[in-house]
């Protein structure tokens, strides 16, 4: 095939205000050979006129600007000129909850910025960069809208006063996997869930170090059921949500208090960790037929093998649909192994009902039907 014969490479639009900063995004997205970057802009403003004027594929925001700030450059993207905008954050927990923000705002992917220039860092930034156009070029924008969220911090307060009471050892765990797309996914399916769910819940999100423990910090103010990042060792209860922490892997194990938590450092699994393979099929070792697995959107295939692993213990599965996916990568290569095929809407209540059921039924019990 001739040169003039080759699909375009997708276009990409950067803004950062740095001119250093710029200018390593621009070479490194440019030498992955994947994408062209086809504009610069270092204010909102600037990069408002520039949507408007070359109509990128792609955009990479900072969210630290002057004049229009990245949120609000976001935000006018997202609702007068959609099209797939990656955050390019501060590193560090400075940056972790104005990237969760602009999750928010219709982003599709996060990627924290390192800490120095050397090459190894670099080459982690691009390879993280790729990932992200690529997951932008694939998602769903209808179904990232933009949404607002109300200050969770009074109802966070007075659940702390009157819920953390001692909870029983958890009869079943559910373990839910999501990436691209995972936080709204679980801002919709764990909030949901009844204060009375008798069940564990364990998250892998594919998230960097210290975002995960803003986002355990924003579901807790929205949920019935207490939510926190797991610490590792901590008993496995009914109704309490363990997210696992960014840059390890989340298990389960059998300790002296009977089914605790488990973090380890072990090799990512797909290129991450944690990996939701890991903790799907340490539950399934652990809990059996009374495991139920969850694989929410994202690229990959993460989950799909522990997704199998839980259904040949008997336990219940599920698989979020295409058609309310951001990205339908894991939950297509899960699908084979669901037992029911789920829109997000359903899913919680789904959780819900089988958990109660699973709960309800004698000790020894066999596979589900």
């Amino acid at each position: 095939m001739s040169s003039s014969e080759r699909r375009p490479r997708p276009t990409v639009l950067v803004v950062e205000d740095s001119d250093l900063i710029r200018a390593i995004i621009v070479r490194l997205i440019e030498e992955g050979g994947e994408f062209r970057v086809v504009g610069e802009a270092r204010t909102g403003f600037e990069a408002i006129h520039k949507v408007h004027e070359l109509d990128p594929d792609l955009v990479t925001l900072d969210l630290e600007m002057p004049d229009l700030g990245g949120h609000d450059t976001l935000g006018y993207i997202m609702s007068e000129s959609p099209r797939p905008v990656v955050i390019l954050s501060a590193h560090g927990a400075a940056g972790a909850e104005p990237a969760l923000r602009a999750l928010d705002l219709g982003a599709v992917e996060v990627v924290p910025k390192p800490e120095g220039t050397g090459a190894s860092e670099l080459e982690w930034l691009q390879l993280r960069l790729q990932e992200a156009l690529r997951a932008g070029l694939q998602a769903s924008l209808e179904n990232l809208p933009v949404r607002m969220r109300e200050d969770g911090s009074t109802q966070r307060a007075w659940r702390r006063l009157t819920r953390f009471a001692p909870a029983p050892a958890a009869p079943c765990a559910i373990a839910i996997a999501a990436s691209t797309g995972g936080p709204r996914a679980l801002d919709e399916v764990i909030p949901s869930l009844p204060e009375s769910l008798p069940a564990a819940v364990l998250v892998v999100q594919h998230m960097p170090a210290r975002f995960t423990r803003f986002l355990s910090e924003r579901l807790d103010g929205v949920s019935h059921l207490p939510v926190r990042e797991a610490a590792g060792g901590e008993p496995v209860l009914a109704g309490q949500v363990y997210v696992a922490p960014g840059g390890f892997h989340l298990a389960v194990r059998r300790g002296e208090q009977g089914i605790v938590t488990a973090l380890d450092e072990r090799a990512p699994l797909w290129g991450v960790r944690p990996a939701a393979d890991v903790l799907f099929t340490t539950v399934a070792s652990h809990f059996g037929p009374r495991s139920l697995g969850v694989v929410l959107t994202g690229m990959g295939r993460d989950g799909a093998d522990g997704l199998r692993a839980i259904r040949q213990v008997g336990g219940w599965t599920i698989a979020q649909d295409q058609e309310s996916s951001v990205i339908f990568g894991m939950p297509r290569a899960a699908a084979p192994c669901a037992r029911e095929v789920l829109p997000l809407s359903q899913v919680a209540a789904a959780l819900a009902q089988h958990a109660a059921s699973i709960a309800a039924a004698p000790p020894g019990a066999g596979r589900l039907p």
